[in-house]
């Protein structure tokens, strides 16, 4: 079963609370998102180390309830 726009955001919004989250559907299909975070959580870390801030609010559910996601980070005034 696809995940929904909504529980993407939820989850993140719940591990990384001031983010900003912008989610689209790609594909029209529930697997296939791209996402922007925004937090100031961030600032500090290199890329990689904010796309696994964001891996881990998903709990694991990259690659198997959510086939894909494109994600862009980002600090505030970045």
């Amino acid at each position: 079963m696809p995940m929904d726009a909504r529980e993407i955001e939820s989850l993140i919004k719940a591990a990384i609370p001031d983010a900003t989250v912008e989610i689209k559907d790609l594909a029209g299909d529930g697997d296939h998102y791209a996402a922007t975070v925004t937090s100031a959580a961030f600032k500090g870390k290199s890329r990689v180390q904010q796309h696994q801030m964001v891996y881990a609010a998903l709990q694991g559910r990259m690659g198997g309830v959510l086939h894909a996601l494109a994600l862009t980070t980002a600090t505030p005034q970045d």
